[in-house]
């Protein structure tokens, strides 16, 4: 990796820090404390989506470490959110448990039920293995309908109590917003280390020769089965967040549609990219807002029967688009021009 002129790795510590410079520090400083006080310079609209955002990122790192660090393709990621989602509301509602209590019983609920899913890892790959966690997709939802609708709704939406925190009720945007944050942020620094780790790399090894791995002496089955776990902890954690922003929760909020919203964000952002994760889940949050004010604006200029095909299906339309000109231009992801751009400052004014 390039660094800036002067920044020289000779300790062991600076080799694997994070934040290497003085003007590193500074920038994470001033975002971390500008996060603090963002809920009172923007507007009611902009900070619920900074909190539906956020909450997106925790679902999408959990795939990235998936698909991206170990290579395991996942069609199921909107389900295991509702798992998390599901069994907070039960613990919540019909057992008296509070969220802070009920929060990692149900991000555990979703993480064990992830290993379920994650075992025809050691024997399948690839398109294969894609159907089986497709299956989870369409398992998962169907359980929650029929099979104790009494206790999860069925298909009906059921708000929960609104949590509270030392006495405060936290039942505005701006209240939710601080426990958003402060697990997206934790998330963020938690996987970046992990990436680094012991256990990130046997993913990479198995992402890039699971053969070669398990020659190396690489628990295949064991480092598959704790990437199952994590990226379906994830999004269970993301699954509870997103009931505390709804203040209800809904079978359909958590389809096959939304599973492939967030591949679809890993692969713009950058697979195995932390960072670019972060991007692309921006991005395509940003561009489904752009479809949103784009579909009536087009719809406007056609007959009511063909304008609103046309306003509702314009926000897929763009998705699959934006997802073929990156395979096709950018495979590597937004991450990689992000990289573009750092070394060109970096070398300036020597950047040819």
């Amino acid at each position: 990796m390039w660094r800036p002129c002067g920044v020289l790795d000779d300790t062991y510590e600076k080799d694997i820090a994070i934040i290497r410079t003085r003007p590193q520090w500074i920038i994470t400083g001033l975002s971390l404390f500008s996060l603090i006080f963002l809920p009172m310079m923007v507007s009611g609209y902009v900070l619920t989506t900074i909190n539906l955002t956020a909450v997106c990122i925790i679902s999408a790192l959990g795939l990235n470490v998936l698909t991206g660090l170990t290579g395991q393709i996942s069609l199921g990621q909107g389900a295991f959110m509702g798992v998390g989602g599901y069994s907070m509301m039960v613990l919540m509602n019909h057992f008296g448990f509070s969220f802070w209590l009920a929060l990692p019983f149900s991000v555990l609920n979703a993480g064990f039920l992830g290993l379920l899913f994650g075992l025809p890892s050691l024997r399948i790959k690839g398109f294969y293995l894609a159907m089986a966690t497709l299956a989870a997709q369409f398992m998962i939802p169907w359980a929650i309908i029929y099979i104790r609708p009494d206790l999860t709704g069925g298909t009906s939406t059921v708000s929960i109590q609104a949590p509270s925190f030392f006495g405060i009720s936290l039942t505005t945007q701006s209240h939710i917003y601080y426990v958003i944050m402060f697990f997206t942020v934790l998330i963020i620094f938690l996987v970046r280390n992990l990436a680094r780790s012991k256990i990130g790399r046997a993913f990479v090894a198995i992402r890039d020769n699971d053969l070669a791995a398990e020659i190396m002496g690489v628990e295949i089955f064991s480092y598959k089965l704790l990437s199952f776990f994590i990226c379906s902890l994830l999004a269970g954690l993301a699954g509870c967040l997103w009931v505390i922003w709804m203040g209800a929760i809904n079978v359909d909020s958590f389809t096959l549609h939304e599973s492939i919203w967030y591949l679809g964000m890993i692969i713009v952002g950058g697979l195995g990219s932390i960072p670019g994760t972060i991007f692309g889940v921006i991005f395509i949050r940003a561009l489904e807002l752009f479809a949103q004010f784009l579909g009536p604006l087009i719809a406007s200029y056609f007959p009511d029967a063909i304008g609103a095909s046309i306003k509702n299906g314009i926000s897929p339309f763009i998705f699959g688009l934006v997802i073929l000109l990156f395979l096709v231009y950018e495979p590597r992801g937004l991450a990689h021009r992000w990289e573009i751009t750092k070394h060109f400052y970096r070398r300036w004014p020597f950047s040819f």
